[in-house]
């Protein structure tokens, strides 16, 4: 028998859910996991079904849903400590039996909790890429200070991290020792809903077409990102904070299969490319077992059903947001914030229907362009709070461009 012990922030998200999946199966083959604690924020019914399966000590959820959600779990009989809102979720990743914390809160949303466990020095499992984008030199600095690790969890970075040399792995700087000799990095994309279709059938997309992913169940939010690939633009700034490389040595291959999860090119001539079938449990199953490896329940890959891997150039005038996220890169800290703002304002309107999908993209230009912005945008903010308040700032005046239309 084996014990370990998880935290998950976002359980009832699609990273949550895989990850509980992988639980459940590891139990059935005697291997036991201590859920410790678990937060949620729209889905409570669900968060008490798997606080009812999974008995953690701690949960988390909306400051106002606590007394609420507090008396049916004990009308339950159900004994867990229940906390609320941004310091709930701080206190619970930065609680010394939280264990691993699988940081999976979509959006800007999660990164105070992020860097709170990297503060604490945890081993992070990391699919909050909006932690990197808005702060990626702070998270990456404050982990080595406080000797904190964090594993990618994101399917492309993860495939990347499995690619890369063991000390290259321990300790990003060294990615730079040419005996390493890495050229640079290759993130795959799925090319989303659209890929095959034009750039007026993305104008026209309904919210249903746009969420309707060929290859991955994902949630809303990402899922439009994929339709847009924006998802692939802000995966970009934070493959350059995870893997210490400025944004010219990664490049972008649609992979329309979603077999191949990304690569490494070395200067011999050498790609490492890691392989699977399309689904988040491998990733997932990786970082909770690094070093080792595990069982979790994912269908084998069988490469004579696939037949052939297809790798394309991807149109930058559809997928205008590859360009914007490079620019962003490129331009600092500051313009990083403001892309990934002004994009989960647009997507959310877009989900709202006030919105095409193509606006998303053009309006997150408009942004990136506002003279008043640009002048932060080679900013390197240092803490978190300067960064929230910035963040704050160009989602007002992403709104005042919204009202504009």
């Amino acid at each position: 028998m084996t014990t370990n012990i998880i935290t998950i922030l976002g359980a009832t998200g699609s990273i949550g859910s895989s990850t509980l999946d992988i639980i459940r199966h590891q139990s059935r083959l005697g291997h036991q996991w201590q859920i410790h604690a678990l937060s949620g924020f729209s889905q409570l019914d669900k968060l008490f079904e798997l606080c009812a399966e999974f008995h953690p000590n701690r949960v988390c959820v909306p400051s106002d849903k606590v007394d609420k959600f507090a008396h049916h779990l004990s009308s339950s009989g159900l004994d867990i400590d229940v906390v609320g809102g941004q310091a709930g979720l701080m206190d619970l990743a930065s609680d010394e039996k939280s264990g691993k914390i699988i940081a999976g809160i979509v959006g800007s949303a999660g990164l105070r909790s992020t860097l709170t466990a990297v503060k604490a020095g945890k081993t992070v499992l990391l699919a909050n890429k909006e932690s990197l984008v808005m702060a990626g030199d702070l998270v990456m600095q404050t982990a080595r200070t406080q000797k904190a690790t964090i594993l990618p969890i994101d399917s492309e970075h993860n495939a990347i991290f499995q690619c890369l040399p063991q000390a290259v792995q321990m300790d990003n700087v060294v990615i730079h020792q040419t005996d390493f000799g890495i050229k640079q990095l290759w993130l795959t994309a799925s090319g989303g809903g659209f890929l095959y279709k034009s750039y007026v059938d993305m104008q026209n997309a309904t919210v249903a077409q746009a969420v309707k992913h060929p290859n991955w169940n994902m949630g809303q939010k990402i899922s439009i990102d994929s339709a847009t690939m924006m998802n692939k633009g802000l995966e970009l700034i934070e493959a350059c904070h995870l893997f210490n490389l400025d944004e010219s040595q990664i490049q972008i291959a649609i992979h329309p299969q979603s077999i191949v999860h990304s690569m490494v090119e070395y200067i011999d001539g050498s790609v490492l490319a890691q392989l699977g079938e399309p689904d988040m449990k491998t990733p997932i199953a990786h970082a909770l077992a690094y070093p080792k490896r595990m069982s979790n329940g994912v269908k084998p890959l069988n490469l004579f059903e696939i037949g052939a891997l297809e790798f394309i150039c991807p149109d930058k005038d559809k997928f205008k947001a590859l360009d914007l996220a490079r620019a962003a890169a490129k331009a600092g800290n500051g313009a990083c914030i403001a892309l990934n703002a002004s994009n989960e304002i647009l997507v959310s309107a877009f989900l709202n229907h006030q919105i095409r999908l193509t606006d998303i993209a053009d309006m997150v230009e408009k942004v990136l362009n506002d003279g008043e912005l640009h002048t932060h945008f080679n900013t390197n903010f240092h803490n978190i709070d300067d960064i929230l308040l910035f963040d704050e700032r160009v989602r007002a005046k992403t709104h005042i461009y919204l009202k504009a239309m």
